[in-house]
């Protein structure tokens, strides 16, 4: 059952913005419609990107027990309906390495739950560039094959740049132009996913 205040919420972004005439697909609105309602922010209404096919691989990996694995435990807090895993506070703070500086305790996170987790996860970034950039590096490397990256780093540094090199990688991605981002909206995107992939097992 819906909240009557969530219909309302729903009611009044559909006034003020139509997704489908930028061009959303609707599992694609469904994902920025949710985006927005967490952060009553229309301008995501354009800088969001999803396509229908990375929609649809993320609602496949769910229906199929795909673990989800978060940067940050305020994403995981905010995530409804399926379980978790955050490896941050398992991640000691890097060493100082010449060979690797810019090496935070998020992208040490990663690593972990890279070797938990190296086939089919959802990865989902809500806080860290560097969580995002990790991802990326070692997906490259084919160290894991994810299914879905959400990638939604909120900041002035590296937070614009780590979300276009998801969307270089090749790799399913969910993410938004520029340097908006958070916790709560990188939770909100999977959290559409969760309820789409809830409707189609009980139909």
């Amino acid at each position: 059952m819906i909240h009557p205040i969530e219909v309302e919420s729903y009611r009044i972004l559909a006034d003020r913005v139509d997704l489908a005439a930028l061009g959303h697909g609707p599992l694609a609105q469904a994902v920025v419609a949710r985006v927005i309602h967490s952060s009553a922010d229309l301008d995501l209404a354009e800088s969001m990107r999803v396509s229908e096919d990375d929609a649809a691989a993320g609602i496949r990996a769910l229906r199929q027990g795909a673990p989800v694995i978060c940067d940050v435990e305020m994403v995981s807090h905010g995530i409804t309906g399926v379980a978790t895993q955050c490896f941050l506070s398992q991640a000691a703070d890097p060493a100082p390495d010449p060979a690797e500086p810019a090496l935070t305790r998020s992208a040490a996170g990663m690593r972990l739950a890279a070797e938990a987790h190296p086939q089919g996860g959802i990865w989902v970034v809500g806080c860290a560039p560097t969580a995002l950039v990790e991802i990326i590096r070692l997906a490259g490397q084919e160290r894991i094959r994810p299914a879905l990256v959400i990638g939604m780093p909120v900041g002035f540094v590296g937070a614009a740049e780590s979300k276009e090199a998801l969307r270089s990688s090749g790799l399913s991605a969910i993410s938004n132009v520029g340097e908006k981002g958070g916790s709560a909206m990188a939770a909100a995107a999977l959290n559409a996913l969760v309820r789409i992939a809830g409707r189609e097992e009980s139909a």
